[in-house]
């Protein structure tokens, strides 16, 4: 099986053009080929010598994992498909008047188990490499109109720190991508201290999947709360400016009867309270097997005023894709590489 060249930094592929006798500033070469021209192929690479590009051949490859299925909502959300192993992840690409944003999976499946989330009841199946995540920004039919990246999809983020910060560094540096920092949010349930990490290592946005501000009911929905409490998620955050460019939002997906009454909105305010940011209320997406269903927009709206009244900055999401099951929570990779 061949290397694969994509996710590589010029430091690393100045010890592969060694490796193939080629001069040292192939390497530079190499990386615009991949990061600005978006080639698949070593052959397009056509400043580098025919011989040059055969011995890279033997080796490596660019190694950009083509989408396997397409569908599109009526909306204009698309929902790309991405074979990996026997299974797929899933992509979405969302338009929104100029903006075009891509919200970009980090594993297949997941391990957080969250009860409400379609990806975290297929388990976890493995973690992606850098490439297969930069693939999805490559591949699909829009990579040259993307503005945005949320990391929203499949997967946990921060339980594949490293190969997701390959990837930003691929987007944000400026031999590779050059996207700003403020182009990208990346989303968490609060895997600590990989949080800490980001927030050390990163200038991109940060949002948090909250949900519920009393412990004891956060935990009986996401499991992930008796490893990552979320006053110790809140506590950490605070150490952090959040008044400049970068910012941190909170995802809090309405369930009726369960997280959505003035007494939940009054202790989120005093959870939040003092902290430079924004709670973005979500409409649930129904699934099978899950007690709660979504509550009436009166009562999404009453959450909404209480909180703004409070102090804090809400917003109701808008819903996309759910006609073709790529709205938050509803990623499920069922697909089977066909053989």
């Amino acid at each position: 099986m061949k290397i694969r060249l994509l996710g590589k930094t010029p430091d690393e592929l100045k010890e592969i053009v060694a490796d193939a006798g080629l001069p040292g500033y192939a390497a530079g070469q190499i990386a615009r080929w991949m990061y600005v021209n978006r080639v698949r192929s070593i052959d397009e690479m056509t400043n580098i010598s025919k011989a040059g590009r055969e011995r890279l051949s033997e080796k490596y490859e660019v190694g950009v994992t083509g989408y396997a299925g397409l569908q599109a909502s009526s909306d204009g959300t698309k929902k790309y498909l991405f074979p990996v192993g026997s299974g797929a992840v899933e992509a979405v690409m969302i338009p929104d008047g100029d903006r075009s944003t891509l919200c970009v999976s980090s594993q297949s499946g997941c391990r957080m188990g969250c009860r409400f989330c379609m990806t975290g009841r297929q388990g976890f199946h493995g973690q992606l490499a850098a490439d297969v995540i930069l693939s999805q920004f490559i591949a699909v039919d829009e990579a040259d109109r993307l503005t945005n990246a949320v990391f929203m999809g499949m997967g946990e983020p921060l339980d594949n720190y490293d190969n997701v910060m390959r990837a930003i560094e691929v987007l944000t540096s400026d031999w590779g991508f050059g996207w700003s920092p403020k182009r990208i949010t990346v989303s968490t349930i609060g895997v600590l201290p990989a949080l800490k990490r980001y927030l050390d290592e990163s200038r991109c946005h940060l949002a948090v999947s909250l949900h519920n501000p009393f412990p004891e009911e956060r935990l009986s929905v996401m499991p992930a709360e008796k490893a990552f409490h979320e006053e110790d998620i809140v506590r950490l955050i605070r150490q952090y400016d959040f008044s400049g460019q970068r910012r941190v939002s909170f995802e809090y997906t309405m369930f009726s009867g369960f997280n959505d009454s003035i007494r939940h909105a009054d202790a989120l305010s005093r959870m939040l309270r003092g902290l430079e940011c924004r709670v973005n209320l979500i409409r649930f997406h129904e699934i099978p097997d899950f007690p709660y269903g979504c509550p009436p927009d009166a009562v999404i709206r009453r959450f909404q005023e209480r909180l703004n009244a409070n102090g804090i900055l809400a917003t109701v999401r808008a819903s996309r894709g759910e006609d073709i099951m790529a709205a938050c929570g509803m990623l499920a990779g069922k697909f089977k590489e066909d053989r």
